[in-house]
C-alpha cells in the first residue's frame, strides 16, 4: 500500500468507528477485508489510528471536522506531514484537498482542546495531578514505550537483552523496575524472538511491574482480578510464592494457562467459590477495573467514551472488590489495591472509603506512577489489619 492508501484506510476504520465499532473491532473488520495489506500497511493504519483517537480534539479542530477524513487531516497537519503528497487522488489515496481544507486555523487557547481531553475531565486531571495535570495529559497525547518484562525466574536480565539482540530487538533497562527493559528497535520482532517464544519475557508496561516489585514476598497469594495474567506471572518470578489467579469473568484468563507454561511457572485458576474456599491468602491483590486513565495513550477511545456516570459506576466496583478481598486476606497478611487510573476517585479516595468501612485496617504503603516516557500511570497502596 502506498502512504496515501494507508490515510484512505484509516479513514474508513474512523469511520467506522464514528458508526458505532469500538476501535479494535473496526480495525480488525478492515483488516479481513482487506487481504491485500501487509503487516506494516495494517501496523501503519493501527498508528494512524490510535494518533487520531489520542488528539481526536484537536484533530477536529485543525480538520474543521469529525469524519474521518477531517479527523486525519487534522492529525496530519499537526504532525506536519506533507498533505499534498498524501491527499493526491491517485490509485487508492484520498482526494486532494479543498480551499478550505487548505485553511487552517491558529492554535487553539482553549486548554480542554489543547490538551485533549473532554471538558468534565479538566477537574479530575487538576485535582489530582495538580500542577502535574497538564504534563499528564499532553503525554496522553503521544504513543506510549514498548516495555518488556524479564523473567527473572529463569534468566537474569543481562542474558536475556543479548538474545533480544541476537533477534533485532533493541533494549535498555527501564528504571522502574529491575526487570523492566525498554524497546528502543524491533518492536515488531518481538513476538517471533526467541526470547519471546521460549518465556523469557513478556510484554508489560514497566509501571505495572513496579506495582509488582513493591509487594511482599513469599506466601500464599491471590491475584484477584487477573484479567490477561501479567501481574500473576510477574508474581511468580518469586518462586517462593504460590500464585492462584482469579477473575469474575474466567474468559479474560484463557491465555494464563500458555503464557505460565511458556514462562516456565506454576499458576492455580480458581473461580470465584474456589477462591474464596481456598482462602485466607498471605497477599490478595486486587487490579481492580477502572477508567484506564494512566493507559489512555495506549486505549485513547476510553477518554472520549468514560462517562461521569461510568465512572461513579467503577468507583462501587472498585469498593465491593476491595470489601470481598479483605475478606480473603490473612489476620496479618496484605491487601493489595491497584488501578492504572490517575483520578483521585478511583484510588486514594477508594483508600479511604475502605478505611472507614473497616476502621481496623491500616495503610502501609501509597505509591503513584505518573504517565512518563518510562511507564504508564498507576496508582497501588497496600494495606493490612492494625
Amino acid at each position: 500500500m502506498t502512504p496515501g492508501a494507508r490515510v484512505s484506510a484509516a479513514i474508513e476504520v474512523l469511520d467506522a468507528i464514528a458508526g458505532g465499532l469500538a476501535a479494535e473491532q473496526a480495525l480488525t473488520r478492515w483488516a479481513r477485508q482487506s487481504r491485500f495489506a501487509g503487516s506494516k500497511d495494517r501496523a501503519a493504519v493501527r498508528d494512524h489510528v490510535f494518533d487520531v483517537l489520542r488528539q481526536k480534539r484537536t484533530a477536529a479542530y485543525f480538520g474543521r471536522g469529525e469524519t474521518g477524513r477531517a479527523l486525519m487531516i487534522g492529525v496530519l497537519h499537526g504532525q506536519g506531514a506533507d498533505l499534498d503528497a498524501l491527499f493526491t487522488g491517485d490509485g487508492h489515496a484520498p482526494a486532494p484537498l479543498s480551499v478550505e481544507e487548505r485553511t487552517f486555523p491558529d492554535a487553539p487557547e482553549d486548554r480542554a482542546t489543547r490538551l485533549n481531553l473532554p471538558d468534565w475531565l479538566l477537574p479530575l486531571f487538576d485535582a489530582a495531578l495538580g500542577e502535574k495535570a497538564d504534563v499528564a495529559a499532553i503525554a496522553l497525547q503521544e504513543r506510549g514505550p514498548i516495555c518488556l518484562r524479564v523473567n527473572t525466574a529463569r534468566i537474569k536480565v543481562s542474558a536475556a537483552q543479548e538474545i533480544l539482540a541476537e533477534d533485532g530487538v533493541q533494549t535498555h533497562s527501564n528504571p522502574l523496575a529491575d526487570a523492566a527493559l525498554m524497546v528502543t528497535e524491533g518492536t515488531r520482532r518481538i513476538r517471533n524472538s526467541r526470547a519471546f517464544i521460549e518465556g523469557y519475557v513478556e510484554l508489560q508496561d514497566a509501571a505495572s511491574q513496579a506495582v509488582v516489585a513493591a509487594l511482599p514476598q513469599g506466601g500464599r497469594v491471590l491475584d484477584y482480578c487477573a484479567g490477561g495474567g501479567g501481574k500473576a506471572l510477574a508474581l511468580a518470578m518469586d518462586l517462593s510464592r504460590q500464585i492462584t489467579a482469579h477473575d469474575i469473568d474466567p474468559r479474560r484468563m484463557s491465555d494464563l494457562p500458555p503464557r505460565a507454561e511458556r514462562a516456565g511457572v506454576e499458576i492455580s485458576m480458581a473461580d470465584t467459590e474456589q477462591a474464596k474456599a481456598g482462602s485466607p491468602y498471605d497477599l490478595v491483590l486486587c487490579d481492580a477495573p477502572c477508567s484506564g486513565s494512566g493507559a489512555w495513550r495506549r486505549a485513547a477511545e476510553g477518554k472520549w467514551t468514560l462517562t461521569a456516570d461510568r465512572l461513579t459506576e467503577l468507583t462501587t466496583i472498585q469498593d465491593q472488590i476491595l470489601d470481598t478481598a479483605a475478606s480473603l486476606t490473612a489476620s496479618q497478611g496484605v491487601l493489595a489495591y491497584a488501578t492504572c487510573s490517575l483520578f483521585r476517585e478511583e484510588n486514594e479516595a477508594r483508600v479511604e472509603a475502605f478505611l472507614i468501612r473497616h476502621p481496623e485496617w491500616k495503610v502501609i504503603r501509597m505509591d503513584r506512577h505518573d504517565v512518563t516516557s518510562d511507564g504508564d500511570g498507576f496508582f497501588s497502596a497496600q494495606l493490612t489489619r492494625e
